[in-house]
Protein backbone atom coordinates (compact mmCIF):
# COMPACT_ATOMS: atom_id res chain seq x y z
CA UNK A 1 0.00 0.00 0.00
CA UNK A 2 1.35 3.43 -0.91
CA UNK A 3 2.17 5.99 1.75
CA UNK A 4 -0.76 8.30 2.44
CA UNK A 5 -0.40 12.04 2.36
CA UNK A 6 -0.02 13.44 5.85
CA UNK A 7 -2.79 15.81 6.96
CA UNK A 8 -5.28 14.60 4.32
CA UNK A 9 -5.80 10.92 5.09
CA UNK A 10 -5.91 9.35 8.55
CA UNK A 11 -3.26 6.80 9.36
CA UNK A 12 -4.04 3.12 8.85
CA UNK A 13 -4.34 2.55 12.60
CA UNK A 14 -6.75 5.48 12.91
CA UNK A 15 -8.88 4.11 10.07
CA UNK A 16 -9.00 0.68 11.70
CA UNK A 17 -9.94 2.27 15.01
CA UNK A 18 -12.80 4.21 13.42
CA UNK A 19 -14.16 1.16 11.59
CA UNK A 20 -14.01 -0.92 14.76
CA UNK A 21 -15.87 1.68 16.81
CA UNK A 22 -18.91 2.30 14.55
CA UNK A 23 -22.12 0.29 14.93
CA UNK A 24 -22.60 -0.26 11.18
CA UNK A 25 -21.16 -3.35 9.57
CA UNK A 26 -18.44 -2.64 6.98
CA UNK A 27 -16.63 -4.95 4.60
CA UNK A 28 -14.53 -4.40 1.48
CA UNK A 29 -13.89 -6.63 -1.52
CA UNK A 30 -11.20 -6.72 -4.18
CA UNK A 31 -11.81 -6.98 -7.93
CA UNK A 32 -12.29 -10.75 -7.58
CA UNK A 33 -15.12 -10.21 -5.04
CA UNK A 34 -13.08 -11.62 -2.16
CA UNK A 35 -13.40 -9.95 1.24
CA UNK A 36 -10.35 -7.88 2.20
CA UNK A 37 -11.65 -6.34 5.44
CA UNK A 38 -14.47 -7.13 7.87
CA UNK A 39 -15.11 -4.94 10.93
CA UNK A 40 -16.36 -5.86 14.41
CA UNK A 41 -19.99 -4.80 13.73
CA UNK A 42 -20.01 -6.97 10.58
CA UNK A 43 -19.01 -9.92 12.74
CA UNK A 44 -21.78 -9.21 15.26
CA UNK A 45 -24.55 -8.69 12.69
CA UNK A 46 -23.69 -11.68 10.49
CA UNK A 47 -22.48 -13.95 13.29
CA UNK A 48 -19.39 -14.84 11.22
CA UNK A 49 -15.91 -14.33 12.73
CA UNK A 50 -13.51 -12.10 10.81
CA UNK A 51 -11.03 -14.95 10.37
CA UNK A 52 -13.65 -17.02 8.55
CA UNK A 53 -14.78 -14.12 6.38
CA UNK A 54 -11.42 -12.86 5.12
CA UNK A 55 -10.50 -14.10 1.63
CA UNK A 56 -13.90 -15.67 0.92
CA UNK A 57 -16.31 -14.54 -1.78
CA UNK A 58 -18.68 -11.93 -0.31
CA UNK A 59 -21.75 -13.91 -1.45
CA UNK A 60 -20.61 -16.82 0.74
CA UNK A 61 -20.40 -14.60 3.82
CA UNK A 62 -22.89 -11.81 3.25
CA UNK A 63 -25.90 -13.91 2.29
CA UNK A 64 -28.24 -11.16 1.16
CA UNK A 65 -31.59 -11.27 -0.61
CA UNK A 66 -29.97 -9.05 -3.28
CA UNK A 67 -26.96 -11.26 -3.99
CA UNK A 68 -28.38 -13.28 -6.86
CA UNK A 69 -29.98 -10.70 -9.12
CA UNK A 70 -29.89 -7.24 -7.55
CA UNK A 71 -26.45 -6.86 -5.95
CA UNK A 72 -26.06 -3.24 -4.85
CA UNK A 73 -22.25 -3.41 -4.84
CA UNK A 74 -22.17 -4.84 -8.35
CA UNK A 75 -24.33 -1.94 -9.56
CA UNK A 76 -21.99 0.54 -7.90
CA UNK A 77 -18.86 -1.00 -9.42
CA UNK A 78 -20.52 -1.03 -12.82
CA UNK A 79 -21.89 2.53 -12.75
CA UNK A 80 -19.47 4.19 -10.34
CA UNK A 81 -22.47 5.60 -8.44
CA UNK A 82 -23.07 4.79 -4.78
CA UNK A 83 -26.22 3.10 -3.48
CA UNK A 84 -27.62 4.68 -0.32
CA UNK A 85 -29.91 2.99 2.22
CA UNK A 86 -31.29 0.14 0.11
CA UNK A 87 -33.44 -2.20 2.22
CA UNK A 88 -33.04 -5.97 2.11
CA UNK A 89 -32.26 -8.81 4.48
CA UNK A 90 -29.44 -11.26 5.16
CA UNK A 91 -29.32 -14.75 6.62
CA UNK A 92 -26.94 -14.84 9.56
CA UNK A 93 -24.76 -17.73 10.74
CA UNK A 94 -27.66 -19.16 12.79
CA UNK A 95 -30.09 -19.08 9.87
CA UNK A 96 -32.00 -16.05 11.16
CA UNK A 97 -33.40 -13.48 8.74
CA UNK A 98 -32.00 -10.03 9.62
CA UNK A 99 -33.49 -6.88 8.04
CA UNK A 100 -30.78 -4.40 7.02
CA UNK A 101 -30.17 -1.27 4.96
CA UNK A 102 -27.18 -1.25 2.60
CA UNK A 103 -24.97 1.53 1.24
CA UNK A 104 -22.13 0.98 -1.23
CA UNK A 105 -19.16 2.84 -2.70
CA UNK A 106 -16.18 2.13 -4.95
CA UNK A 107 -12.65 1.78 -3.58
CA UNK A 108 -9.90 3.60 -5.47
CA UNK A 109 -6.16 3.62 -5.04
CA UNK A 110 -4.03 6.78 -4.88
CA UNK A 111 -3.96 6.86 -8.70
CA UNK A 112 -7.76 6.94 -8.90
CA UNK A 113 -8.05 3.39 -10.21
CA UNK A 114 -10.91 1.19 -8.96
CA UNK A 115 -9.48 -1.66 -6.89
CA UNK A 116 -12.66 -2.97 -5.28
CA UNK A 117 -15.76 -1.92 -3.40
CA UNK A 118 -16.96 -1.15 0.09
CA UNK A 119 -20.32 -1.93 1.62
CA UNK A 120 -21.81 -0.71 4.88
CA UNK A 121 -24.92 -2.24 6.35
CA UNK A 122 -27.10 -1.38 9.31
CA UNK A 123 -29.11 -3.83 11.41
CA UNK A 124 -32.78 -2.76 11.27
CA UNK A 125 -34.10 -5.47 13.59
CA UNK A 126 -35.13 -3.04 16.34
CA UNK A 127 -36.69 -0.68 13.82
CA UNK A 128 -38.59 -3.54 12.20
CA UNK A 129 -39.80 -4.75 15.60
CA UNK A 130 -41.00 -1.22 16.39
CA UNK A 131 -42.75 -1.01 13.01
CA UNK A 132 -44.49 -4.32 13.65
CA UNK A 133 -45.44 -3.19 17.15
CA UNK A 134 -46.96 0.02 15.80
CA UNK A 135 -48.70 -1.93 13.04
CA UNK A 136 -49.91 -4.40 15.65
CA UNK A 137 -51.62 -1.54 17.44
CA UNK A 138 -53.60 -0.88 14.27
CA UNK A 139 -54.32 -4.53 13.54
CA UNK A 140 -56.03 -7.40 15.30
CA UNK A 141 -56.37 -10.25 12.85
CA UNK A 142 -58.21 -8.79 9.86
CA UNK A 143 -59.41 -5.80 11.91
CA UNK A 144 -57.75 -2.43 11.33
CA UNK A 145 -58.13 0.75 13.35
CA UNK A 146 -56.28 3.78 14.67
CA UNK A 147 -59.19 4.85 16.84
CA UNK A 148 -58.56 5.05 20.61
CA UNK A 149 -62.01 3.51 21.13
CA UNK A 150 -61.15 0.51 18.95
CA UNK A 151 -57.71 0.20 20.54
CA UNK A 152 -59.48 -0.67 23.77
CA UNK A 153 -61.37 -3.39 21.88
CA UNK A 154 -58.08 -4.67 20.45
CA UNK A 155 -56.58 -4.84 23.94
CA UNK A 156 -59.24 -7.24 25.27
CA UNK A 157 -59.64 -9.42 22.16
CA UNK A 158 -56.73 -11.81 23.02
CA UNK A 159 -58.15 -12.47 26.51
CA UNK A 160 -61.66 -12.95 25.12
CA UNK A 161 -60.34 -15.30 22.43
CA UNK A 162 -58.58 -17.45 25.03
CA UNK A 163 -61.79 -17.85 27.07
CA UNK A 164 -64.45 -20.49 26.23
CA UNK A 165 -67.23 -18.28 27.65
CA UNK A 166 -70.19 -17.16 25.57
CA UNK A 167 -69.56 -13.73 24.02
CA UNK A 168 -72.10 -11.03 23.19
CA UNK A 169 -71.08 -8.54 20.49
CA UNK A 170 -73.14 -5.34 20.33
CA UNK A 171 -73.08 -2.83 17.52
CA UNK A 172 -75.08 -1.16 14.80
CA UNK A 173 -75.63 -2.86 11.48
CA UNK A 174 -72.47 -2.81 9.40
CA UNK A 175 -69.98 -2.26 12.23
CA UNK A 176 -68.21 -5.57 11.54
CA UNK A 177 -69.62 -7.87 14.22
CA UNK A 178 -69.05 -11.03 12.19
CA UNK A 179 -65.49 -9.95 11.30
CA UNK A 180 -64.78 -9.48 15.01
CA UNK A 181 -66.24 -12.93 15.71
CA UNK A 182 -64.03 -14.48 13.01
CA UNK A 183 -60.98 -12.67 14.40
CA UNK A 184 -61.69 -14.00 17.90
CA UNK A 185 -62.13 -17.50 16.50
CA UNK A 186 -58.83 -17.19 14.61
CA UNK A 187 -57.01 -16.27 17.84
CA UNK A 188 -58.73 -18.89 19.99
CA UNK A 189 -57.65 -22.42 21.02
CA UNK A 190 -60.32 -23.80 18.61
CA UNK A 191 -58.98 -21.88 15.60
CA UNK A 192 -58.39 -25.14 13.70
CA UNK A 193 -62.05 -26.05 14.10
CA UNK A 194 -64.89 -24.75 11.90
CA UNK A 195 -66.38 -21.26 12.10
CA UNK A 196 -70.11 -21.50 11.41
CA UNK A 197 -72.33 -18.41 11.11
CA UNK A 198 -76.12 -18.24 11.23
CA UNK A 199 -78.22 -15.11 10.70
CA UNK A 200 -81.11 -15.68 13.10
CA UNK A 201 -83.12 -12.84 11.58
CA UNK A 202 -83.03 -14.25 8.05
CA UNK A 203 -85.05 -17.45 8.70
CA UNK A 204 -88.56 -18.08 10.02
CA UNK A 205 -88.71 -19.70 13.43
CA UNK A 206 -89.50 -23.25 12.27
CA UNK A 207 -86.69 -23.29 9.73
CA UNK A 208 -84.24 -21.71 12.16
CA UNK A 209 -84.86 -24.46 14.72
CA UNK A 210 -84.07 -27.24 12.24
CA UNK A 211 -81.13 -25.21 10.90
CA UNK A 212 -79.61 -24.93 14.36
CA UNK A 213 -80.33 -28.37 15.78
CA UNK A 214 -80.79 -30.53 12.69
CA UNK A 215 -83.38 -33.30 12.31
CA UNK A 216 -83.79 -37.04 11.96
CA UNK A 217 -85.36 -38.83 9.03
CA UNK A 218 -89.14 -38.93 9.42
CA UNK A 219 -89.26 -35.96 11.83
CA UNK A 220 -91.68 -34.23 9.44
CA UNK A 221 -93.03 -34.63 5.92
CA UNK A 222 -90.16 -34.46 3.44
CA UNK A 223 -87.46 -35.35 5.98
CA UNK A 224 -86.21 -38.42 4.12
CA UNK A 225 -82.78 -38.50 5.72
CA UNK A 226 -80.89 -37.17 8.73
CA UNK A 227 -79.56 -33.63 8.50
CA UNK A 228 -77.01 -32.28 11.00
CA UNK A 229 -77.67 -28.79 12.37
CA UNK A 230 -75.24 -25.92 12.78
CA UNK A 231 -74.41 -26.96 16.35
CA UNK A 232 -73.22 -30.30 14.98
CA UNK A 233 -71.39 -28.73 12.02
CA UNK A 234 -69.56 -26.30 14.33
CA UNK A 235 -68.40 -29.08 16.69
CA UNK A 236 -64.87 -28.36 17.89
CA UNK A 237 -65.04 -24.78 16.66
CA UNK A 238 -67.13 -21.61 16.94
CA UNK A 239 -70.84 -21.03 16.26
CA UNK A 240 -71.73 -17.40 15.53
CA UNK A 241 -75.41 -16.50 16.01
CA UNK A 242 -76.03 -13.10 14.44
CA UNK A 243 -79.14 -11.03 15.21
CA UNK A 244 -79.91 -13.04 18.35
CA UNK A 245 -82.52 -10.42 19.25
CA UNK A 246 -84.78 -11.67 16.45
CA UNK A 247 -85.21 -15.18 17.93
CA UNK A 248 -88.74 -16.00 19.12
CA UNK A 249 -89.44 -16.67 22.84
CA UNK A 250 -90.16 -20.36 22.10
CA UNK A 251 -86.77 -20.91 20.44
CA UNK A 252 -85.08 -18.85 23.16
CA UNK A 253 -86.00 -21.64 25.60
CA UNK A 254 -84.12 -24.23 23.53
CA UNK A 255 -81.12 -21.96 23.13
CA UNK A 256 -81.03 -21.40 26.88
CA UNK A 257 -80.82 -25.13 27.52
CA UNK A 258 -77.98 -25.55 25.04
CA UNK A 259 -75.98 -22.73 26.59
CA UNK A 260 -76.63 -23.95 30.15
CA UNK A 261 -76.35 -27.72 29.81
CA UNK A 262 -74.40 -27.98 26.51
CA UNK A 263 -76.87 -30.57 25.17
CA UNK A 264 -79.66 -30.48 22.58
CA UNK A 265 -81.95 -32.84 20.67
CA UNK A 266 -82.31 -32.76 16.88
CA UNK A 267 -85.94 -32.63 15.71
CA UNK A 268 -87.44 -36.14 15.83
CA UNK A 269 -84.60 -37.52 17.96
CA UNK A 270 -84.96 -39.27 21.32
CA UNK A 271 -81.27 -38.96 22.15
CA UNK A 272 -79.45 -35.85 23.31
CA UNK A 273 -76.26 -34.67 21.63
CA UNK A 274 -73.42 -32.65 23.12
CA UNK A 275 -72.87 -29.08 21.92
CA UNK A 276 -69.06 -28.96 21.84
CA UNK A 277 -68.80 -25.39 20.48
CA UNK A 278 -67.76 -21.89 21.51
CA UNK A 279 -70.85 -19.70 21.06
CA UNK A 280 -70.64 -16.05 20.01
CA UNK A 281 -73.85 -14.07 19.60
CA UNK A 282 -74.40 -10.60 18.16
CA UNK A 283 -77.18 -8.08 17.81
CA UNK A 284 -77.84 -4.49 16.78
CA UNK A 285 -80.76 -4.23 19.20
CA UNK A 286 -80.97 -3.22 22.85
CA UNK A 287 -81.35 -6.64 24.47
CA UNK A 288 -81.85 -5.21 27.96
CA UNK A 289 -84.65 -3.04 26.59
CA UNK A 290 -86.21 -6.14 25.00
CA UNK A 291 -85.97 -7.92 28.36
CA UNK A 292 -87.89 -5.09 30.04
CA UNK A 293 -90.55 -5.32 27.34
CA UNK A 294 -90.83 -9.07 27.88
CA UNK A 295 -89.70 -9.85 24.32
CA UNK A 296 -86.36 -11.40 25.28
CA UNK A 297 -85.93 -13.85 28.15
CA UNK A 298 -84.04 -12.42 31.10
CA UNK A 299 -82.31 -15.73 31.92
CA UNK A 300 -81.11 -16.06 28.31
CA UNK A 301 -79.88 -12.46 28.37
CA UNK A 302 -77.66 -13.13 31.37
CA UNK A 303 -76.50 -16.40 29.80
CA UNK A 304 -75.32 -14.73 26.55
CA UNK A 305 -74.03 -11.64 28.34
CA UNK A 306 -71.17 -13.45 30.11
CA UNK A 307 -68.61 -11.39 28.16
CA UNK A 308 -69.67 -8.31 26.20
CA UNK A 309 -67.93 -6.37 23.44
CA UNK A 310 -69.38 -3.12 22.09
CA UNK A 311 -68.32 -1.91 18.63
CA UNK A 312 -68.53 1.86 17.98
CA UNK A 313 -70.25 3.13 14.83
CA UNK A 314 -68.02 4.51 12.08
CA UNK A 315 -69.20 8.09 12.75
CA UNK A 316 -67.48 7.82 16.16
CA UNK A 317 -64.19 6.55 14.69
CA UNK A 318 -63.80 8.63 11.54
CA UNK A 319 -60.02 8.57 11.90
CA UNK A 320 -60.32 4.99 10.60
CA UNK A 321 -61.91 6.00 7.27
CA UNK A 322 -58.57 6.45 5.40
CA UNK A 323 -57.11 3.14 6.60
CA UNK A 324 -60.36 1.25 5.96
CA UNK A 325 -60.69 2.79 2.48
CA UNK A 326 -57.08 1.79 1.72
CA UNK A 327 -57.81 -1.76 2.86
CA UNK A 328 -60.89 -1.99 0.62
CA UNK A 329 -59.00 -0.55 -2.36
CA UNK A 330 -56.28 -3.19 -1.91
CA UNK A 331 -58.94 -5.90 -1.66
CA UNK A 332 -60.83 -4.86 -4.80
CA UNK A 333 -57.60 -4.34 -6.77
CA UNK A 334 -56.69 -7.93 -6.02
CA UNK A 335 -60.22 -9.22 -6.65
CA UNK A 336 -60.86 -7.30 -9.88
CA UNK A 337 -57.24 -7.20 -11.10
CA UNK A 338 -57.20 -3.40 -11.28
CA UNK A 339 -54.57 -0.81 -10.32
CA UNK A 340 -56.48 1.87 -8.44
CA UNK A 341 -53.90 3.82 -6.43
CA UNK A 342 -56.10 5.48 -3.85
CA UNK A 343 -58.45 8.41 -3.27
CA UNK A 344 -58.06 12.02 -4.37
CA UNK A 345 -57.93 14.61 -1.59
CA UNK A 346 -61.45 15.86 -2.43
CA UNK A 347 -62.87 12.33 -2.47
CA UNK A 348 -61.32 11.53 0.91
CA UNK A 349 -62.62 14.85 2.31
CA UNK A 350 -66.11 13.89 1.20
CA UNK A 351 -65.82 10.47 2.82
CA UNK A 352 -64.62 12.09 6.05
CA UNK A 353 -67.59 14.48 6.06
CA UNK A 354 -70.19 11.72 5.65
CA UNK A 355 -71.85 10.27 8.79
CA UNK A 356 -72.05 6.67 7.45
CA UNK A 357 -75.38 5.42 8.83
CA UNK A 358 -74.55 2.05 7.23
CA UNK A 359 -71.13 2.06 8.93
CA UNK A 360 -68.19 0.05 7.53
CA UNK A 361 -70.43 -1.96 5.22
CA UNK A 362 -71.64 1.27 3.59
CA UNK A 363 -68.04 2.47 3.14
CA UNK A 364 -67.05 -0.84 1.55
CA UNK A 365 -70.07 -0.61 -0.77
CA UNK A 366 -69.10 2.96 -1.77
CA UNK A 367 -65.53 1.88 -2.66
CA UNK A 368 -66.77 -1.17 -4.59
CA UNK A 369 -69.17 0.98 -6.62
CA UNK A 370 -66.35 3.46 -7.31
CA UNK A 371 -64.34 0.59 -8.85
CA UNK A 372 -66.99 0.23 -11.54
CA UNK A 373 -66.10 3.66 -12.93
CA UNK A 374 -62.44 3.81 -11.92
CA UNK A 375 -60.09 1.15 -13.26
CA UNK A 376 -56.78 2.83 -12.48
CA UNK A 377 -55.35 6.02 -11.03
CA UNK A 378 -57.21 7.64 -8.16
CA UNK A 379 -60.85 7.50 -7.14
CA UNK A 380 -62.31 10.99 -7.48
CA UNK A 381 -65.62 12.54 -6.45
CA UNK A 382 -67.15 11.59 -9.80
CA UNK A 383 -66.56 7.90 -9.05
CA UNK A 384 -68.37 7.94 -5.70
CA UNK A 385 -72.07 7.03 -5.26
CA UNK A 386 -74.58 9.79 -5.96
CA UNK A 387 -76.04 9.69 -2.45
CA UNK A 388 -72.65 10.83 -1.15
CA UNK A 389 -72.07 13.59 -3.69
CA UNK A 390 -75.66 14.89 -3.98
CA UNK A 391 -75.55 16.95 -0.78
CA UNK A 392 -72.46 18.81 -2.07
CA UNK A 393 -73.52 19.20 -5.69
CA UNK A 394 -74.95 22.66 -5.20
CA UNK A 395 -72.07 23.79 -2.99
CA UNK A 396 -69.34 25.93 -4.50
CA UNK A 397 -66.72 24.24 -2.40
CA UNK A 398 -66.30 20.77 -0.99
CA UNK A 399 -65.15 20.36 2.60
CA UNK A 400 -61.37 20.62 2.69
CA UNK A 401 -59.13 18.02 4.28
CA UNK A 402 -58.26 20.61 6.91
CA UNK A 403 -61.89 21.19 7.86
CA UNK A 404 -62.56 17.45 7.81
CA UNK A 405 -59.62 16.88 10.13
CA UNK A 406 -60.82 19.63 12.47
CA UNK A 407 -64.32 18.10 12.65
CA UNK A 408 -62.78 14.71 13.36
CA UNK A 409 -60.38 16.14 15.95
CA UNK A 410 -63.18 17.96 17.76
CA UNK A 411 -65.29 14.81 17.78
CA UNK A 412 -62.41 12.74 19.16
CA UNK A 413 -61.71 15.26 21.94
CA UNK A 414 -65.38 15.45 22.95
CA UNK A 415 -65.58 11.65 23.14
CA UNK A 416 -62.42 11.52 25.27
CA UNK A 417 -63.89 14.11 27.64
CA UNK A 418 -67.12 12.10 27.86
CA UNK A 419 -65.22 8.91 28.63
CA UNK A 420 -63.32 10.67 31.41
CA UNK A 421 -66.24 12.51 33.02
CA UNK A 422 -65.08 15.90 31.72
CA UNK A 423 -61.56 15.68 33.20
CA UNK A 424 -59.16 17.39 30.78
CA UNK A 425 -56.11 15.82 32.43
CA UNK A 426 -57.54 12.29 32.11
CA UNK A 427 -58.73 13.00 28.55
CA UNK A 428 -55.24 14.21 27.59
CA UNK A 429 -53.74 10.97 28.95
CA UNK A 430 -56.40 8.99 27.06
CA UNK A 431 -55.48 10.77 23.81
CA UNK A 432 -51.74 10.49 24.44
CA UNK A 433 -51.10 14.27 24.38
CA UNK A 434 -49.99 16.87 26.94
CA UNK A 435 -52.74 18.65 28.88
CA UNK A 436 -51.64 22.05 27.49
CA UNK A 437 -51.82 20.68 23.94
CA UNK A 438 -55.37 19.54 24.64
CA UNK A 439 -56.18 22.97 26.09
CA UNK A 440 -54.97 24.77 22.95
CA UNK A 441 -56.85 22.39 20.66
CA UNK A 442 -60.07 22.81 22.63
CA UNK A 443 -59.73 26.59 22.46
CA UNK A 444 -59.01 26.51 18.73
CA UNK A 445 -61.93 24.15 17.97
CA UNK A 446 -64.40 26.05 20.14
CA UNK A 447 -64.90 23.26 22.67
CA UNK A 448 -66.06 24.59 26.09
CA UNK A 449 -63.14 24.59 28.53
CA UNK A 450 -65.09 24.11 31.77
CA UNK A 451 -64.53 20.56 32.98
CA UNK A 452 -64.18 18.42 36.05
CA UNK A 453 -61.46 20.75 37.31
CA UNK A 454 -64.35 23.00 38.30
CA UNK A 455 -63.65 26.26 36.50
CA UNK A 456 -62.98 27.72 33.10
CA UNK A 457 -59.25 28.53 32.94
CA UNK A 458 -58.42 32.19 32.60
CA UNK A 459 -55.07 33.87 32.19
CA UNK A 460 -53.65 32.16 35.21
CA UNK A 461 -54.75 28.76 33.95
CA UNK A 462 -53.27 29.43 30.51
CA UNK A 463 -49.95 30.44 32.02
CA UNK A 464 -49.94 27.30 34.11
CA UNK A 465 -50.66 25.12 31.09
CA UNK A 466 -47.98 26.82 29.04
CA UNK A 467 -45.46 26.32 31.78
CA UNK A 468 -46.43 22.66 31.96
CA UNK A 469 -45.97 22.32 28.22
CA UNK A 470 -42.50 23.85 28.35
CA UNK A 471 -41.59 21.56 31.20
Amino acid sequence: MKKQKQGIYPSLSSTDSILESISDGVFTVDEDWRITSFNRAAEEITGIPRGEAMGRFCSEVFRSSMCESDCALRKTLKSGKPVIGKSCYIIDANGNRIPISVSTAVLKNSDGQIVGGAETFRDLTELEELRQELQGRCHAGDLVSRSPVMQKVFEVIPAIAASPSTLLILGETGTGKELVARTIHGLSPVKNGPFTAVNCGALPDTLLESELFGYKAGAFTGATRDKPGRFALARGGTLFLDEIGEVSPALQVRLLRVLQDRIYEPLGSVRSETADVRVIVATNRDLLGLVKKGVFREDLYYRVNVVRLELPPLRNRKEDIPILAEQFITHFNRLQKKTVQGLTTDALSLLMAHDWPGNIRELENAIERAFILCGKGHIGIGHLPEELTLRYRDSKKLPSMRSAREVLEAQTIRKALERNAGSRLAAARDLGIHKSTLFRKMKKLGIPLAGKEGHTPGKKGMQSDSAGDQA
